[in-house]
């Protein structure tokens, strides 16, 4: 498990890759005929349990492997007692390889009145248009059938099951390629999924999504393997869904000898007065997913207003940059997070200097993070510890100084929680960027030397080395003030209990989606640390 490659279908393949499977199944007995017979009637089982024996059931085909899948669902559906009206949109005679073979193999009528077998009151919809391949925007008949679907499923409804990806989304980035994507209630996929069944809007369009075993061996991940030819034939898969298998193997061991101080010592550096409370939020999460202690790190001027809320954390005064450099000069001070709450500007890049510098894990969010961007904070914005830059402050930092402060570790134990916002900042890049979440993410871990965790609905955790996973199980409630401030805490936390970057990151983020779903809807991000000792329960005694 040292690679970090799960063993139970966690691996998500890019459009690429999944070609790269079906070009090395038949190399191992499967041949490709065979897996298109095998994919569509997986369809057809799907199908079956979306609508009742008898019903009918309009199939719309595409050119390519994806009309082959829909020509041999069909037929199984009629076999077992659906009533079938099939439509192709393109000429018959056009069909090539296995998608020919199928069509060959249907006995019923190809319809061409696409519109006609819409408007036959169908009870279900088999989207097999277009798969996770399709690069280019819908158009002409296939966009005008996408919305005639969409629209039966809305004012009829109809389900609709899309094959393989519901057509006009992208399989490698999710995006919707022009105005138009199938929204379908269900979507079968083979083999493993695809980003872009996780990436949003993606994610949305296909509703439950479906992974069908279709014969395709798990040792094409086996770069040991001689089954393909030797290592240089296997998928070495760097994408996964982010779940506890991913992780479980890294997380912190406890034993009966254990006391406070094995378990770790995080800090979480607060800002001003006024600010306190990110912070607090930030030091529940790391003791709540298990740091031994916990200290907050506080400018004299904020430690009455943090004593006044603070229990089992501690404080720690400190003075200027020199002063928070003294407290993390105790080495067991291992973790610390800086930016809830602390003030954009240059005394709060000067403060992320000292806590890169100091040797522990640092986890940099928020004001950290801005401190450094391109487009920097407004003159006169006030930092950390009341101290308000001038105007013409010559000093503000550029992401560049992040990052050459972040290449002197030696381990880089750094982790970066940007949202979109903050990452555009710090990156240059956006979400109109045409490159994946999943690729921007990855760029950015290899300039910046850190893990990152870019946030949102579908955060995205990617490492220098180039691994990453896509988080799913955040629920829309988890979209709440300060919510991120316990995420940053989480990660601190677990890096505190000595639990590997890319790892703790990882868990941290499934951890948070986790802890939303178990308090529900009306969750405030206060409730976000005070359910985790319930879903940490369940997760260790299942032993994932």
């Amino acid at each position: 498990m040292s690679d970090g490659r799960p063993s139970d279908g966690l691996e998500l393949l890019s459009v690429a890759e999944m070609a790269r499977a079906d070009v090395l199944a038949p190399r191992a007995g499967i041949p490709s005929v065979e897996l298109m017979e095998r994919a569509g009637r997986a369809v057809a089982v799907e199908a079956a349990k979306l609508a009742p024996v008898g019903a009918r059931v309009a199939v719309l085909c595409g050119p390519g492997n994806n009309g082959g899948d829909g020509f041999v669902a069909a037929r199984y559906l009629a076999q077992w007692g659906y009533r079938v009206d099939l439509a192709l949109l393109t000429d018959r005679t056009s069909l090539k390889g296995d998608a020919a073979i199928m069509s060959s193999r249907w006995t019923g009528d190809v319809q061409t009145d696409w519109r006609a077998t819409l408007r036959n009151a169908p009870a279900l919809i088999v989207d097999a248009l277009f798969g996770a391949g399709l690069a280019r925007p819908l158009s002409g008949e296939y966009a005008a059938s996408v919305d005639e679907m969409n629209a039966v499923r809305a004012h009829a409804g109809a389900h609709i099951l899309a094959v393989d990806i519901p057509s006009g989304i992208h399989g490698d980035f999710g995006k919707a390629l022009g105005g138009t994507t199938v929204e379908a209630t269900r979507t079968i996929t083979f083999f493993r999924r695809k980003p872009g069944h996780l990436l949003l809007p993606g994610r949305s369009c296909c509703g439950e999504v479906v992974v069908a075993d279709i014969g395709i061996p798990n040792a094409v991940f086996d770069r040991s393997s001689t089954s393909f030819g030797g290592m240089f034939e296997s998928i070495e898969c760097r994408l996964f869904a982010n779940a506890p298998p991913l992780w479980r193997h890294a997380w912190p061991e406890t034993a009966t000898a254990d006391h406070k101080y094995t378990r770790g010592h995080a800090v979480v550096v607060s800002g001003p007065p006024e600010c306190t409370g990110a912070a607090r939020l930030g030091a529940r999460g790391a003791l709540r997913v298990g740091a031994g202690l916990v200290t907050v790190a506080t400018s004299r001027a904020a430690l009455p207003v943090n004593a006044a809320h603070l229990t089992a954390v501690m404080l720690a005064p400190f003075d200027g940059p020199e002063g928070l450099a003294k407290v993390l000069a105790d080495r067991r001070r291992n973790a610390v997070l800086i930016g809830p709450g602390a003030g954009v500007g240059a005394a709060t890049a000067e403060l992320v200097r000292h806590v890169l510098a100091s040797g522990a894990a640092a986890v940099l969010d928020a004001d950290a993070l801005t401190s450094f961007a391109s487009d920097g904070a407004e003159p006169g914005s006030p930092g950390p510890l009341g101290f308000l830059p001038p105007a013409n402050d010559s000093s503000r930092a550029a992401p560049g100084d992040l990052f050459a402060a972040i290449a002197t570790m030696p381990a880089r134990p750094v982790v970066l929680t940007p949202h979109e916002g903050e990452f555009h900042r710090l990156f240059g890049v956006g979400k109109a960027d045409p490159q994946s979440k999943v690729e921007r993410a990855r760029e950015a871990a290899r300039r910046a030397g850190a893990v990152v965790i870019l946030k949102g609905a579908d955060t995205v955790i990617a490492a220098p080395d180039a691994r990453a996973a896509i988080n799913e199980n955040a629920p829309p409630w988890l979209a709440t003030a300060g919510s991120g401030d316990v995420l940053a805490g989480f990660v601190t936390g677990l890096l505190a209990q000595g639990m590997a970057t890319f790892e703790a990151a990882a868990a941290a983020v499934w951890l948070h989606g986790a802890a939303a779903q178990e308090f529900g809807p009306g969750l405030v991000a206060e409730d976000l640390p005070e359910v985790i000792p319930a879903v940490l329960r369940r997760l260790l005694s299942e032993g994932t």
